[in-house]
């Protein structure tokens, strides 16, 4: 399969899906047919409720939900043969990740710009919502150590034999700290020129991509700053403490909104070593089909359910849902934005997905495969470079590929910071309330923003300075319980507003079941290791919190089932 052929079959497939599925779930769920403004307008408070034009809204939701998930997915995945990540990519993003992505915005909208939870508590019960707001939680407490964790490592100093830092080695790092601390500076000067001075969008984005090309070309010269990721860490912790209570117009929305810019660069120039080099896929090195079974050198991994936890991103997602539901439906202008933005920004992270794909099999070619980093940028890099008159650029690309990654790593690390505060505040909130009704008593300092914050980064902060990775074996079932349960909930307020919601039923299904089985296969793993002697508290931890996941999903599921089959309206 020469891989050419291969992205222009996924983009045409991938464009079909968004015009005819996208626009028919549209004419379903009745979307914009509501008068009434968005809670945007209706609840504007100049902090989090903030109308956004739909290109920016489009950068930060772009931004927040690609993240490394769409290159790291199908890398991991790849064991399995690039026909079934392939096929997963494109069903998975048409008919599972694109429906659960528009409908977790679109019932926020019509929920006040609420979370998942609250959708829950309105359309399910008061109990389900909370299981859901704690799980949902301890997993945004694990993004942020993750995140952070892999944001210090980007920025931090490497050591010499003697303790001290060796520059020589670290400047590649430092490099890219410097271009991080310059980006968040022009996102800031853009939000105040573009919201406060109501500056021309279109020349500001001229001038914004200007800017970008400019502190990339002084971090790659100029990067005067090594510390240690330790010191990383701190440093990390402290600007997300302060990013995620800024307004949105200070800092998320004009860095997303221009972290996007990046993003599509990372594509194009993705696409033009794809178009322009066109290798063939190497059925040696990279097969169509590797098997069900495949030992991957730490043991039997099983194409079923391992594929559908570890693409993840590049076809579905729970960590999607809490930000269509967190900050994007906060900020949408008009409800028509929300296919384009949600349901077009999953499908966007297909083409991504696809072109990963591509530069797995190039990396193999040549060799690269030192990691998912390496891989990815490694393979577009070589591409690129393999163009005729372009040899001698494959450096300074995989540079500028390795700094848009490490963008997205601190963007989507905002995002979740965020989003987590969100969570915390609306779990002590009764139904209908918002943090503003709270007046007195123990829970006005549970809803303060401020307290919910710092509470997040220290939790996540101190987690990933003491060994996030003893438990993120985890993540990847917890996510797409996460993506299950947010498809349960949309169907069930679909259900009770008496719209069509059954394209629901069979993603949300699936997931399910697919997260049960991951996480049995996990507990038995860990078991396992128990029972040889000599574990530390890694397996431990995961398999009380396998369990408690296991058991959370059934009680969702039969809450859910409740509600669908109409056994609780009677109650309610």
């Amino acid at each position: 399969m020469n891989t050419l052929v291969l992205l222009i079959v996924c983009v045409a497939v991938l464009i079909a899906g968004y015009i005819f599925y996208g626009g028919w779930l549209c004419k379903q769920w009745g979307v914009g047919e509501s008068k009434e403004e968005t809670p945007a307008h209706t609840m504007e408070d100049g902090v989090d409720y903030v109308p956004a034009k739909a290109p920016v809204l489009m950068g930060h939701h772009f931004s927040s939900i690609a993240g490394a998930g769409p290159i790291t997915g199908p890398i991991g995945a790849a064991m399995f043969g690039w026909v079934p990540v392939t096929l997963w990519i494109l069903v998975g993003g048409i008919f599972f990740g694109g429906v659960h992505d528009f409908g977790a915005l679109f019932a926020s909208i019509r929920h006040k710009g609420q979370s998942i939870g609250e959708i829950i508590s309105a359309n399910m019960s008061r109990r389900a919502k909370r299981l859901f707001i704690i799980f949902s939680y301890l997993t945004l407490i694990l993004v942020v150590a993750a995140f952070a964790s892999i944001v210090a490592s980007t920025f931090g100093a490497k050591l010499a034999e003697d303790g001290t830092i060796d520059k020589v080695a670290s400047a590649s790092n430092a490099s890219v700290a410097m271009v991080s601390l310059l980006f968040i500076l022009i996102a800031i000067v853009f939000g105040f020129m573009v919201y406060r001075r109501n500056a021309p969008m279109a020349v500001s984005s001229v001038i914004g991509v200007l800017a970008i090309v400019l502190i990339m070309a002084i971090g790659m010269n100029f990067h005067p700053i090594y510390l240690t990721a330790n010191t990383w860490m701190i440093i990390v912790g402290i600007y997300i403490a302060i990013a995620s209570v800024t307004p949105v117009w200070i800092l998320l929305q004009p860095r997303d909104y221009l972290s996007s810019f990046l993003l599509y660069a990372m594509l194009i120039i993705a696409a033009v070593g794809v178009i322009g080099a066109h290798p063939n896929i190497d059925p040696e090195l990279f097969p169509a089909f590797a098997g069900f079974a495949v030992d991957n050198g730490n043991g039997i991994q099983y194409l079923f359910p391992v594929l559908f936890t570890t693409v993840a991103c590049g076809a579905i997602s729970g960590f999607h849902s809490l930000v269509s539901s967190g900050t994007t439906s906060k900020q949408i202008d008009k409800e028509t934005d929300a296919k384009p933005i949600a349901y077009g920004g999953m499908l966007l992270e297909c083409v991504l997905a696809v072109l990963t794909l591509c530069a797995i099999a190039y990396a193999r070619k040549i060799g690269t495969t030192a990691g998912a980093t390496d891989i990815f940028a490694g393979g577009i890099a070589g591409m690129v470079a393999a163009i005729p008159g372009l040899k001698g650029t494959e450096t300074t690309l995989y540079t500028l590929l390795v700094l848009t990654y490490s963008a997205f790593c601190l963007t989507s690390l905002d995002t979740a910071t965020r989003l987590a505060r969100f969570m915390f505040q609306e779990f002590w909130l009764e139904p209908g309330q918002t943090p503003k009704d709270v007046k007195e008593g123990w829970k006005k300092v549970m809803v303060n923003p401020y307290f919910a914050t710092i509470l997040t980064v220290v939790l996540g902060i101190l987690l990933g300075m003491n060994g996030y990775g003893k438990i993120w074996g985890l993540f990847g079932a917890a996510n797409q319980l996460l993506a299950g349960i947010g498809l349960l909930a949309v169907a069930t307020w679909l259900g009770n507003v008496g719209k069509n919601n059954k394209m629901f039923l069979v993603p949300m299904a699936f997931m399910i079941v697919v997260t049960i089985c991951s996480l049995i296969l996990t507990v038995k793993n860990q078991i396992g290791i128990i029972s040889a002697g000599g574990a530390d508290w890694g397996p431990y931890a995961q398999v009380i919190i396998g369990i408690l996941l296991i058991v959370l999903a059934i009680v969702l599921v039969i809450e859910g089932v409740q509600t669908l089959t109409g056994k609780n309206k009677a109650a309610k």
